[in-house]
């Protein structure tokens, strides 16, 4: 009787181990490469649109701040500019004002000084001195803006005694050329 090699379990059993490892290994590199190639690029998409929107967010409240610091500024400019006038220099100081507006509030305030203010200040010796205590503002986007200003006002009629006012209005600006004009000025 020859003998015959032994072909027992010891070598299966080897074999299977070899090739379960080698299974787990392969389970590990997939799970890995899926981590990779999808997770990561898919959470760096996420953080991306995430940073995008609050740059935007950021961005959209900066400007509101900007036009809402913009607006009471001018509005607050205006305002002294539209109240206050001297009668000897009236003209002059309609004038600038009148620069400062816009639409149907500048086509009117024209009207309105060229035939009451400037004849009856140049007439009666009108001055009329305007002090802005306050302002806020009530709305403001990028081009459009309403804001309440609160007026302290002293006209002088010749030798009368001086007159003292205080007001409240409300001041409608537009953003015209990258500046803010006054297109509604509504005493409250």
């Amino acid at each position: 009787m020859t003998k015959q090699p032994h072909t027992g379990h010891a070598g299966t059993n080897d074999e299977n181990a070899a090739t379960q490892r080698t299974t787990a290994a392969r389970r590990r590199v997939n799970w890995a490469h899926l981590v990779v190639s999808a997770v990561l690029p898919g959470l760096a998409l996420l953080l991306a649109v995430v940073a995008g929107v609050l740059k935007w967010a950021d961005s959209s409240i900066r400007e509101a701040d900007l036009a809402r610091l913009e607006s009471v500024a001018a509005a607050r400019q205006t305002t002294n500019a539209l109240l206050s006038f001297r009668s000897d220099t009236v003209d002059r100081d309609v004038a600038a004002a009148r620069d400062r507006l816009t639409g149907g509030f500048r086509e009117t305030y024209t009207q309105v000084t060229q035939d009451v203010l400037i004849p009856n200040a140049k007439e009666k010796h009108i001055s009329a001195v305007a002090g802005i205590p306050a302002a806020a503002a009530v709305s403001a986007t990028e081009n459009h803006a309403v804001v309440l200003v609160f007026v302290d006002q002293t006209v002088i009629a010749g030798t009368s005694p001086p007159a003292h006012a205080t007001s409240s209005v409300r001041v409608t600006l537009d953003k015209v050329g990258g500046r803010w004009l006054v297109s509604g000025f509504d005493q409250l």
